[in-house]
């Protein structure tokens, strides 16, 4: 199958910075050291951990912005490590979580970078940014891995220090098309003017044109807006152009999503029916309760996910977990996906530190995932193995190694399966070549 060929000014590939490792770092840092009189501390990189052994880790995630916001991701993080610390740490020794707010900007997000370098961290796990550009080159300066990040940015597909846990917008984008390409004429894709929203368009194409559908009318919108009327009545009218076949639209606006639905509810009443579909992130069980349960505008909407609907058993741990150390905070949501990534990020994370026989270091995180580690995370994902030479580094994503998704849709207010468990589209992405 030939694929639709998408444009490099959208996955642009990212230099490969040299990461500072190996001996000849290590025995300079440790000179240096030495020939202070008073102590320098840990050496980041090196040691790993803090004046009282602990492990230290960040997670960062937007949090009281005008747009998208994952407080609990940074929330989750300290629940957890409240959690894993009282049933005996990481062998014997303390986990220590350090938070940070991007606040949705990229000199923030760059700060939260300059700030695990600083603090020593051994690894950014389970966060969230938009920033890519700006988090990343401090993060592969200092040879630090980012384990689980949300999977927003193209970045996280590239660089050599990220390791994520799922197949970010690329597998939910490139899955929900393909899923949608059967049943829909007119599509229209209502999405962020953002850095982060100029990737989507040609990632749903991708799975529309596996599926034998055209491309989708590529329509722009603030994600900080107040309500989305002017582009509800544009969607409809791009949707039901053609009577003989059903119109569909698809709102990937993160947190204002809902607030787009709430317009595209009143405007709807005028139009044919039409078939809506989302993301994970941009609506999850939560939202949809808020918004009517079953009658909610998302009612027989297809919401594409990576992980297992909220209600299945194979979270039933992570509950546990939130239930032991963060009841009442109402933060942490098991439903959001944002959550759900930073709890199988920090399980990734508890695995490697768990096959290292000796000091915890960034360099050690790293090279015992690079090695071929092979983490499962209890039926959550596929077992995680992380190589460059995977079958997606071709079309720009030598780091997406879970490309599985699973397809949800609202019925009577409940997010269900909408066909089975997981669907791979690894073929579909890999079929989407670059020019």
């Amino acid at each position: 199958m030939t694929g639709r060929r998408l444009n490099r000014s959208t996955f642009p590939h990212r230099p490969t910075r040299p990461v500072r490792t190996g001996p000849a770092l290590a025995a300079g840092a440790l000179a240096v050291c030495a020939s202070l009189t008073a102590g320098c501390g840990t050496v980041p990189g090196l040691s790993g951990g803090s004046a009282d052994d602990s492990i230290t880790v960040m997670t960062w995630a937007p949090e009281n912005t005008d747009a998208t916001n994952k407080p609990g991701m940074p929330a989750l993080a300290t629940a957890y490590a409240r959690w894993l610390n009282a049933h005996g740490g990481l062998g014997g020794r303390k986990l220590k979580v350090l938070t940070c707010n991007d606040h949705n900007h990229a000199v923030d997000a760059a700060k939260c970078a300059r700030r695990a370098v600083n603090e020593n961290v051994v690894a950014v796990v389970g966060s969230y940014s938009q920033y890519s550009d700006s988090f990343l080159p401090p993060l592969e300066g200092a040879g630090i891995p980012y384990v689980g990040g949300y999977g927003v940015t193209n970045g996280e597909f590239t660089s050599p220090v990220s390791y994520p846990v799922n197949g970010g917008q690329p597998v939910l984008l490139a899955g929900l098309g393909k899923a949608m390409a059967a049943q829909c004429g007119p599509l229209t894709l209502i999405r962020p003017d953002s850095i982060a929203g100029d990737e989507l368009p040609q990632l749903l194409d991708a799975g529309l044109t596996a599926g034998g559908h055209k491309a989708a009318a590529d329509q722009l919108a603030a994600e900080d807006a107040t309500e989305y009327g002017q582009q509800a009545d544009k969607a409809l009218k791009q949707s039901t152009a053609d009577p003989a076949k059903k119109g569909c639209v698809v709102p990937v606006l993160g947190d204002r999503t809902a607030t787009f639905m709430d317009s595209f509810r009143r405007t709807r009443e005028d139009f044919p029916a039409v078939q809506t579909g989302t993301v994970i992130g941009s609506a999850d069980q939560t939202v949809i309760n808020e918004t009517g349960g079953a009658s909610s505008p998302y009612e027989d909407s297809y919401i594409a996910s990576w992980y297992p609907a909220a209600t299945d058993a194979r979270w039933n741990r992570m509950k546990k977990v939130i239930s032991e150390e963060a009841f009442g905070d109402n933060r942490i949501d098991p439903a959001d996906a944002g959550v759900q990534t930073t709890w199988i990020a920090f399980t990734v994370f508890k695995a490697v530190v768990d096959s290292l026989h000796g000091q915890v270091t960034a360099n050690a995180v790293r090279r015992a995932i690079d090695n071929g580690l092979k983490i499962g995370t209890g039926g959550l994902t596929p077992t995680l193995h992380w190589e460059f030479s995977n079958k997606l580094a071709g079309v720009g994503f030598p780091r997406l190694v879970n490309a599985d998704m699973n397809l949800q849709v609202v019925k009577n207010g409940r997010l269900t399966a909408a066909r089975g468990d997981f669907i791979d589209v690894t073929r579909t992405l890999a079929d989407a070549e670059l020019d």
